[in-house]
């Protein structure tokens, strides 16, 4: 005590002094534990913080009981009422000054707790673990848990990648020779017997689908035929080209029964409703004009993009119609409406293919950039399609979730539709004779049962894939490694 009292009292109000400013500042770094204005704590005062920091901390969240405990409470309570009144009458010694002695000290340590923590003066801002789900928009702190995990600044998960399932690999089944121009347009028949070809020297041919051989040779188009379409319900064949023209073929007659007036210039895609009899065409003057397929009437006109329009799509359900274009856009239009649903502008480059999937609603978009896949209705994206580093003119994908991409340098890349796997890319061969220039795929198309790939190429061939029989998961395994990386919009 000597050793103490002998302390000069300059140096003892200079440690009173660095006390006081230790114990400020842990106030003001715990302030969210006690929420109470600072004082030097004595017995008391220790103890009714204490208690009402664990009152917080452990029944804060049920402060507020939900509405039919609270009134199975308040019918309970008067109940209670009412047996204290009749105990009374009956002269029991039971006051209602010695009921409330149990609960007076709890109500005491109680009142004084603020119903919100930022409705305390000088609340800190320091940084402290939040609740999950916790709305932390606002300005106050939230109480502490010592539970790493329910941080606001941990790391969140990645996003689990989908194990890809295991294909078997395409090789060359056969090549067709016979086009004398590119071949831009194929469409195989509802009946699967039969497919046919468009290319730059003018003319439609018909093939046979299991032989190889050539069935009927149409002309009457005066330019390049870049798209076909066969309807399921009528025997009509459907064909555009570059000469501005729309024409309507009877199968049965083999000649041209119908045409369809009102383009501004060359035709680069068309498509058939798979319910309603109309016929919807796109082409340079950057519109979607739907005909209808037997009065050649134009029922309207989609206008909205401000480029080519070079590949269209439809189907039943909203949005009914797809198209892309040269803007680098994606349009999902209405058809009763007669308006864009939604525009995508995920793409850097000119939308050259669209490719829908046959039993999901998902659809797939090419381009010189890359392969994105969405989600309809409303066009959501869902992944990209890396490993292809040509501009890619045409998608197909089949039942099997294997979906193909040609690009005009002749590379072909298949990849598994669920989660974006490249399982397999090569190079297709030009035929003997061709330039090496003339190596690009320029369209494509699975027959009905998915297990034949056409394509149709610069080299004026038709060239017929199929998988390998004689491959195994253990003769081609699946060379994937989950990647943590972001992948690009």
């Amino acid at each position: 005590m000597a050793d103490v009292q002998s302390v000069p009292p300059q140096e003892a109000a200079a440690v009173t002094s660095h006390i006081r400013e230790s114990a400020k500042r842990t106030r003001q770094i715990f302030n969210a534990d006690f929420g109470l204005p600072f004082s030097l704590p004595d017995d008391d005062q220790s103890h009714k913080v204490l208690v009402t920091s664990k009152i917080r901390a452990e029944y804060d969240d049920v402060r507020e009981l939900p509405p039919a405990l609270a009134a199975k409470q308040a019918a309970a309570a008067s109940a209670r009422k009412g047996v204290k009144k009749q105990k009374l009458l009956q002269g029991s010694t039971v006051t209602e000054e010695e009921n409330g002695k149990a609960a007076a000290a709890t109500v005491k340590l109680i009142e004084g707790i603020p119903a919100k923590i930022s409705d305390t003066p000088g609340t800190s801002q320091a940084l402290t673990l939040r609740k999950p789900g916790a709305n932390t928009s606002g300005g106050g702190s939230t109480a502490q848990k010592n539970l790493p995990a329910e941080t606001g600044m941990i790391r969140r998960d990645a996003a689990q990648q989908i194990k890809p399932i295991w294909h078997a690999p395409w090789k060359l089944m056969r090549v067709i020779s016979g086009h004398l121009g590119w071949v831009r347009a194929i469409e195989v028949e509802p009946g699967n017997q039969w497919f046919c070809t468009g290319a730059g020297d003018r003319t439609i041919k018909i093939w046979d689908l299991a032989s190889g051989s050539l069935r009927l040779t149409l002309t009457g188009h005066i330019s390049t035929v870049r798209g076909l379409a066969v309807s399921p319900r009528h025997p009509y064949l459907f064909s555009c080209a570059e000469d501005k023209m729309v024409k309507c073929w009877d199968l049965e007659q083999n000649r041209v029964i119908r045409h369809y007036h009102g383009h501004l210039s060359g035709v680069y895609s068309l498509a058939l409703h798979p319910n309603l009899d109309v016929l919807v065409t796109t082409g340079r003057d950057a519109v979607a004009r739907v005909w209808d397929m037997r009065t050649r009437a134009a029922v309207m006109v989609l206008s909205g993009h401000k480029g080519t329009v070079g590949t269209v799509r439809t189907q039943e359900a909203d949005p009914q119609i797809i198209t892309g274009s040269m803007d680098s856009t994606i349009r999902l239009w209405d058809l009763a409406a007669g308006k864009a649903m939604a525009v995508l502008t995920h793409h850097k480059k000119a939308v050259r293919t669209l490719s829908i999937h046959p039993k999901e609603f998902t659809f797939a978009s090419g381009s010189a950039d890359n392969i994105k896949q969405w989600k309809c209705p409303e066009g959501a994206f869902m992944q990209n399609f890396e490993g292809n580093k040509g501009i890619v003119n045409t998608l197909s994908v089949n039942e099997d979730h294997v979906l193909f991409a040609g690009s005009d340098n002749g590379e072909m890349s298949f990849y598994d539709w669920k989660s974006g796997y490249k399982f397999q890319g090569m190079e297709t061969i030009a035929q003997p004779g061709s330039l090496e220039a003339e190596q690009g795929v320029f369209t494509s198309t699975y027959d009905k049962t998915g297990l034949r790939l056409i394509t149709g190429e610069a080299d004026k061939t038709i060239k017929i894939w199929k998988q390998d029989e004689d491959a195994t998961e253990e003769t081609h395994p699946i060379d994937w490694k989950p990647s943590l990386l972001r992948r690009r919009y």
